[in-house]
């Protein structure tokens, strides 16, 4: 599944405010909430299982890239949003750099094996470095989509 697939515009946040990995989880799971994808009910076991999740091995990659990611029985089908953050977020990231692009998964439980290639395409997109820097520089989620939308048509057409 391709990240466009995924995520549309009121999925984005450009200017995560988030200082440490944890509010950067809890920013995006509020995001889901208030875009109704979440329920407000199924919040902390979202946020527990992504937390369980990230306390036995950081997801932050490299690149400037996190993907926090957890399979919950709340969602039937995969969920995902992006935060980018213009300062970075201390992620524990594979090359010690901070996260600037954080992207969370939310997978319905039982399914995961179904989406390890659509975690290998989100690894793949981060180590684009024009891509990475055309959604460093964006203004608003729009930008940030269009990005990715080009990116994704050049690599099915490559």
């Amino acid at each position: 599944m391709l990240l466009s697939e995924m995520v549309q515009e009121d999925l984005i946040k450009v200017g995560l405010e988030a200082t440490n990995k944890w509010e950067a989880i809890e920013e995006l799971v509020d995001l889901l909430i208030g875009s109704h994808e979440l329920r407000l009910n199924d919040r902390s076991e979202v946020i527990d299982a992504v937390y369980a999740r990230e306390k036995s091995l950081s997801t932050g990659l490299e690149h400037g890239l996190a993907v926090p990611h957890a399979s919950v029985d709340c969602v039937s089908d995969i969920i995902a949003t992006i935060g980018i953050s213009k300062q970075g977020v201390e992620f524990e990231s594979v090359d010690g750099k901070p996260a600037r692009l954080v992207v969370l998964l939310v997978i319905p439980k039982g399914k995961f094996q179904r989406h390890v290639r659509t975690l290998a395409g989100i690894a793949r997109l981060a180590r684009n470095q024009t891509l990475r820097d055309r959604i460093y520089e964006a203004d608003d989620a729009e930008t940030v989509m269009q990005a990715i939308y080009e990116f994704e048509e050049n690599e099915a057409s490559a």
